[in-house]
């Protein structure tokens, strides 16, 4: 008889915890009223937002670059993201005295492509819709002899996104629900193993726009499953297939997938600037998204809610909150 180990443990995320200790932020939980009557639930949102480099993703990059040999180290490392991962390994890189070449996409927020070059990476763009990310940052490492780290499918990485849950739950107890975007998965899939490492019978549900609904999609059919490549507000979860490894712990963790639209999406962020005074992206902004739109009908009383990131410029958030006369 054999046994399987689970590529991520809670012990893994333990570790990862104390690793990052005093390098990452412990972001702050807050609590609204409003929203709370609004949803007919207590909302506990973790808000990475206020993370290193604006978003949850520091957590798995410093956690994977950290635990590089010398020798990798002084090559330097390699990774493809959207805008949140790539300012995460560029920082990471940083703080741990290596170097960093990022693949993005050319049409990546502004904001976001200089703030990777801002922490000292060198950035390597392509069409999103025609090239292939993953076959782009392998060879580009390959080449240059970098380490590669990807933005979700990695267990180091995995285990440093589930530091966010760890917290969440140490700071306010047993939740009954707990609610992540979706991209890649890596997020959901460190939340997932964090939450039912403590609380098995937590419900766990992610996120996803409704242009993009691969993992909805795949865990329905007990598959990974492609979509067309989504053209939505939420660039961090603009991808079309979920990850190999996120997705075998997906399927046997992760309870359920909630689907909104850009228009929800546009609702949410500007419910969190005006009500909670907090500025959110777009793909940060979609479990708050769920909750406005559908309330919390058949979810219990106790919800944590990771808010991912809040890496908007001032003018594509007026754009896409504004209202127009």
């Amino acid at each position: 008889m054999t046994t399987s180990t689970p590529p991520v443990t809670l012990d893994d995320i333990r570790d990862a915890a104390a690793r990052l200790k005093g390098v990452a932020h412990r972001t702050p939980v807050l609590r609204s009223r409003t929203l709370d009557e609004r949803v007919g639930a207590e909302v506990f949102l973790k808000c990475e937002n206020f993370q290193r480099v604006g978003a949850f993703k520091f957590r798995g990059a410093y956690n994977a670059v950290s635990r590089l040999t010398p020798e990798q180290l002084a090559r330097g490392v390699a990774a493809f993201s959207s805008g949140n991962h790539a300012q995460a390994v560029a920082l990471a890189a940083r703080e741990l005295g290596t170097t960093a070449v990022i693949v993005m996409p050319e049409d990546t927020p502004a904001s976001k492509l200089a703030a990777t070059a801002g922490y000292g990476a060198e950035i390597v763009t392509y069409d999103r819709y025609t090239g292939d990310r993953v076959a782009i940052g392998e060879a580009l490492a390959a080449e240059r002899g970098l380490a590669l780290i990807p933005p979700y499918e990695h267990p180091h990485v995995i285990a440093g996104q589930g530091t966010a849950t760890l917290e969440l739950l140490e700071e306010v107890g047993e939740l009954e629900a707990l609610m992540t975007p979706v991209g890649g998965g890596g997020l959901i899939a460190g939340s997932a193993t964090a939450a039912k490492g403590l609380y098995p019978g937590i419900r766990v549900i992610g996120v996803e726009p409704e242009a993009g609904d691969d993992t909805k999609r795949s865990l329905e059919a007990g598959r990974r499953v492609s979509v067309p490549v989504p053209r939505t507000i939420a660039d961090g979860q603009a991808l079309h297939t979920p990850g190999e490894l996120t997705f075998s712990i997906n399927r046997l963790l992760v309870d359920e997938i909630a689907l909104v639209c850009d228009d929800e999406i546009r609702d949410a962020m500007r419910f969190a600037f005006e009500r909670l005074k907090i500025v959110v992206e777009p793909s940060g902004a979609t479990p708050l998204a769920a909750l406005l739109a559908g309330g919390a009908a058949g979810l219990p009383r106790r919800i944590g809610v990771i808010i991912s990131g809040g890496n908007i410029d001032a003018e594509r958030f007026a754009r896409l909150c504004g209202t127009v006369d």
